[in-house]
């Protein structure tokens, strides 16, 4: 069997499918992208093309290692989720030959089924607590929110009493038998996130999700140290090597990203060294349903998943949702705030090509927002 194309489709909201093609007519899907540079990825997977067309699509790790190791520039952002799509379609591909499940090959299930959260908003305080009891009506366990609009460098009592409300507020509207996560975008400096913190310890959120921006990793144990909630981060970080110094810091759940982080075979790597330092695994997936399917073909096989962010309802999903391009969308039926075991072979889901290539007609330029201080600064998003 040999690689004979692969071929990136943008679409709606912010996604990149990549699909790869073999000469035996068995086809792979992957999930390639960096939201707000997807055209880069994009470019980035047609330059490793040069090298994986002819190849043997099963010859997986070695793949991984060339497409990784091979140049002599490496990592970053774009080159780990170029290789990630890539990555995550070679296994579809070679589950799919053997008739099996990924999670089959990576060393079976440990779980029958994940615990999944939704996301709902947090910059409207009057807001965040009809939106947990929508969420919880439709038979979530937990939600994530965002704890607060941009911030100054060290912010008025207004702006902290701000945050402390919001979460107060979800808490109170959904009880103590649901969880409440905690976004911060890396939105908090290292003297804020000292001073907020321990004012969100009554309301026990399940972790609280990137305080500090990734450049302040090696201060995450300054963070852990200062308060009793679980800290969690990794969406920015993209390969085995970020996390080993996070890891050491004691933060408690590792959030690696199956499109960003080397896809399938390096987050499994990640989540079996996070376990040796008693970390949980919840990896990050505001994506698409590819990514998605990726992310719990590691979580079923993987003893220190926590919980699985899924992107059904969110705000970015406009135009286009999660379950648009599957032609059996009842794969992800969530009941119960868990979703069942993906048992078919592959990824477990069969991507509708027809309505991928009738969104890549239109594509996508999604960017983020640039959010600014008073003063006119730049703020973290």
């Amino acid at each position: 069997m040999k690689i004979t194309s692969l071929r990136t489709h943008l679409v709606a909201p912010r996604w990149c499918f990549l699909r790869i093609d073999t000469d035996e007519g068995v086809t792979g899907w992957g999930e390639p992208v960096v939201e707000g540079r997807a055209h880069t990825v994009a470019a980035a997977v047609d330059e490793l093309a040069d090298y994986l067309i002819g190849q043997d699509p099963l010859r997986i790790e070695d793949h991984w290692q060339v497409l990784t190791k091979g140049g002599f520039y490496r990592g970053g952002p774009i080159l780990s989720s170029a290789v990630a799509g890539i990555d995550q379609a070679l296994w579809d591909i070679k589950g799919k030959v053997l008739g099996v499940p990924v999670w089959q090959l990576l060393g079976g299930n440990v779980r029958d089924r994940a615990r999944v959260y939704s996301w709902i908003g947090g910059d409207r305080p009057s807001e965040v607590a009809q939106e947990a009891l929508a969420r919880k009506s439709e038979g979530f366990t937990a939600i994530k929110m965002n704890a607060s609009p941009h911030l100054e460098f060290i912010d008025t009592p207004e702006a902290v009493h701000g945050i402390v409300e919001r979460v107060a507020n979800v808490r109170e509207a959904v009880g103590d038998r649901f969880d409440v996560a905690v976004d911060f975008h890396g939105r908090l400096t290292l003297p804020m996130a000292r001073r907020v913190l321990p004012l969100l310890e009554p309301y026990l959120p399940l972790f609280v999700e990137e305080p500090v921006v990734p450049e302040l990793s090696d201060h995450l144990g300054e963070i852990v140290r200062s308060t009793s909630i679980p800290i969690a981060t990794g969406e920015r970080l993209y390969s085995r090597w970020d996390f080993k110094n996070v890891l050491t810091q004691g933060v408690a759940v590792a959030q690696p990203d199956l499109s960003h982080a080397g896809g399938i075979s390096e987050v499994r790597r990640i989540a079996a060294m996070a376990e040796a330092y008693d970390t949980a695994l919840a990896p990050h997936c505001p994506l698409g349903p590819i990514a998605l399917a990726a992310c719990l073909q590691v979580g079923f096989a993987s003893p220190n998943l926590l919980i699985q962010e899924q992107s059904l309802g969110i705000h970015y999903n406009t135009g286009s949702d999660l379950l648009d391009y599957l032609v059996d969308p009842s794969v992800f039926r969530y009941e119960d705030g868990h979703v069942a075991l993906l048992t078919e072979p592959g990824l477990g889901i069969q991507v509708d090509e027809k309505a991928v290539e009738r969104a890549a007609e239109l594509g996508h330029r999604w960017r983020n927002p640039i959010w600014r201080r008073k003063d006119g600064s730049l703020a973290e998003w």
